[in-house]
């Protein structure tokens, strides 16, 4: 499981012309799910994007988190995070997960993340998406569990 993480200040999803979410101050984050990754793993992923220090303190310094700032999420379902770019000129996504699974592991980290205590927004899984953010930095983070 992958995840990139970008500090915003806004950030928003239009699937067909909707908005279907939407945040101010936070994290929007674009999530990668593999074949072999499991609700385990998106728990674990779940709790380092929640608990991972890139607000500025009083200092200036990152020492806050997502979490100490009650900022917002907006998760973005993006399996093109997995893809092997190795070799050749042209991705492999063999590493993904099977569209159900990846669907499935999709829903129960949106869900796991609705009880945390934050402002939880997300896009549509499969859809066709416009994402629009201003990133607060920028800073950008790549994350793996």
């Amino acid at each position: 499981m992958k995840a990139l993480i970008q500090r915003v200040t806004s950030a928003s999803v239009v699937v067909e012309g909707e908005i279907v979410g939407e945040i101010s101050k936070g994290l929007l984050l674009f999530l990668g799910i593999e074949k072999d990754d499991n609700e385990q793993k998106a728990d674990k992923l779940l709790d380092k994007v929640i608990k991972y220090r890139v607000f500025a303190d009083q200092n200036d310094r990152m020492n806050l988190s997502l979490k100490d700032i009650q900022g917002e999420l907006l998760i973005i379902s993006q399996f093109t995070l997995v893809a092997d770019t190795q070799k050749g000129l042209r991705p492999s996504f063999s590493s993904a997960a099977p569209p159900e699974k990846g669907e499935a592991l999709y829903a129960y980290f949106i869900d796991k993340a609705t009880h945390s205590g934050l402002d939880i927004s997300a896009g549509r899984f499969g859809a066709d998406m416009s994402v629009s953010l201003v990133n607060d930095g920028p800073v950008t983070f790549n994350l793996a569990v």
